[in-house]
């Protein structure tokens, strides 16, 4: 997982969810998160920005013990431990037309 931010689209549909993975560097529920959203991003198109708090001072302050986390826009759907099954329902709502 890189360290500071990278860019994946994952799904086939043209429409993706921007979503954003805060993470930092040897965390072991940063790589479950990202392969939670991996694996759900096969049935929900989405495009996840991964950003490494410790590299952002406002991120840092704001997020430090709650990473990983996944939000969208502001808008933050699960962190701590984040699986599937917590994704699935929230970004299938979000991409709901």
């Amino acid at each position: 997982m890189p360290g500071d931010s990278a860019v994946c689209t994952l799904g086939g549909m043209t429409r993706s969810l921007e979503v954003e993975l805060l993470t930092r560097r040897d965390c072991g529920l940063c790589e479950k998160a990202h392969a939670a959203l991996l694996a759900v991003g096969r049935e929900v198109p989405l495009r996840v920005t991964l950003r490494d708090v410790d590299l952002d001072e406002a991120l840092l302050r704001e997020f430090h013990i709650r990473v990983p986390v996944v939000r969208l826009g502001e808008t933050v759907l699960a962190e701590g431990v984040v699986t599937e099954d917590a994704l699935r329902p929230a970004l299938r709502a979000v991409a709901a037309p």
